[in-house]
């Protein structure tokens, strides 16, 4: 797993203009799902351009979505390591629930600290 990091937008700062808005992640029907080569519609594109930017709207969403997750992991992580919580876990613990090694939910738990302190608690406080 990749080291933490944060949204490309600075915290306590207006958020920078984004290039595209992420395209809304859909639910695929159980029926299309079955089918390994249906993707969200691309395979049925037939115009290159076309396919280009609704597969890259796709791909930005979808690493927003790991961002967010990302942010959203890093903050459970720290409210769990919270040494004022009776029910606090220590890092090995954290580390094996999150399937990381320990030096990256230490990472983790050092991350969401910082996002817990700049946004009380919410990720998703800037959007």
């Amino acid at each position: 797993m990749s080291e933490p990091q944060p949204a490309p937008e600075q915290r306590g700062t207006a958020p920078a203009p984004r290039r595209l808005k992420p395209a809304p992640l859909l639910f695929e029907p159980p029926e299309a799902t079955a089918d390994s080569e249906h993707f969200f519609g691309l395979e049925s594109i037939e115009d290159p351009k076309e396919l280009l930017s609704r597969s890259t709207e796709l791909a930005l969403a979808f690493r927003a979505a790991a961002d967010r997750a990302t942010e959203f992991q890093a903050v459970a992580a720290a409210r769990l390591a919270d040494p004022k919580r009776f029910d606090r876990l220590p890092l090995p613990a954290i580390a094996e629930r999150a399937d990381w090694t320990e030096d990256y939910a230490a990472k983790m738990v050092e991350f969401g600290r910082g996002l817990l302190r700049s946004d009380n608690g919410r990720p998703d406080a800037t959007d």
